[in-house]
């Protein structure tokens, strides 16, 4: 059974520096232990736990670059068999967001754009976004973001389903969305968002299987079947972890391919 993990990142000094990310670590339960990730330390957690790709992200805030994108470009060269890229933007400047997409994301190294609204304290309905949402149909590929509660000390209401990312659907029916960490405590209004926009998917990023909600699983054997895909959230949590409890879920063989790998290489195009 093939794994792809649609979100990670190998974090940087200068990431993890940042003042939330203590409050992160906290959450997760790594506060105290953790330390930078490598290459070399991804892949040994990658093959401990049999996953294939891992899709890195890069992050950009308000204070500047946090992992940059030419620094997960030279990642995916390191494995490029294992590694994906996800590409990040500056909000605050969106001509220069728009490049950066034209520049890096290509479909094949880079597959996709991540913005992360509690980093910017902005919903993902605020205007600074549409280019980057322009940008990324033009390239024909998902934009990636954050639903439900944060684990930093941040506001969680930006990444409440209904109305941020409901207008985004709305505004721009031909982009496709990836909305990760499973949107809890608003799991029935993401549901009801898939059920209505054929362009919105979910991935598990942030949770071990074994702790996912009763909704939300059952909703996997359901309407979501096409629509979940696996994730970690690494390094803050390991792929071993987020993959105990899947053999508890109940899903039928058909149901688990989908969610662990063939979802995700329909979205992501990761064939191409």
């Amino acid at each position: 059974m093939k794994i792809i993990d649609v979100w990670g990142q190998i974090t940087t000094d200068r990431m993890a520096r940042e003042p939330w990310m203590e409050t992160l670590l906290r959450w997760t339960g790594r506060s105290g232990d953790f330390s930078i990730p490598t290459v070399e330390t991804t892949l040994a957690e990658m093959d401990a736990a049999g996953v294939d790709i891992t899709l890195l992200s890069a992050w950009h805030g308000p204070n500047g670059s946090l992992i940059s994108n030419e620094e997960v470009s030279n990642y995916i060269d390191a494995a490029p068999e294992r590694f994906r890229g996800l590409a990040t933007v500056d909000l605050t400047n969106p001509m220069q967001a728009v490049r950066d997409i034209r520049r890096w994301v290509d479909g094949k190294k880079f597959v996709g754009v991540r913005v992360v609204p509690w980093l910017w304290d902005l919903p993902p309905n605020h205007r600074l976004y549409y280019p980057v949402y322009a940008a990324c149909i033009e390239a024909n590929v998902p934009f990636c973001t954050q639903v439900g509660h944060t684990g930093p000390l941040k506001r969680s209401e930006t990444g409440r389903p209904i109305p941020y990312l409901e207008d985004v659907l709305l505004d721009f029916p031909e982009l496709v969305v990836v909305g990760g960490h499973v949107g809890f405590p608003w799991v029935d209004e993401l549901v009801s968002l898939t059920v209505k926009f054929p362009n919105f998917y979910l991935d598990t990023s942030a949770y071990a299987l074994h702790r996912l909600p009763s909704n939300f699983v059952d909703y996997m054997k359901g309407p979501g079947r096409n629509r979940v895909m696996f994730g970690t959230n690494w390094p803050m949590l390991s792929p071993s972890l987020c993959l105990k409890g899947l053999a508890e879920l109940g899903l039928d063989k058909e149901d688990e391919a989908g969610f662990l790998y063939r979802n995700a290489t329909k979205i992501f195009d990761l064939d191409r």
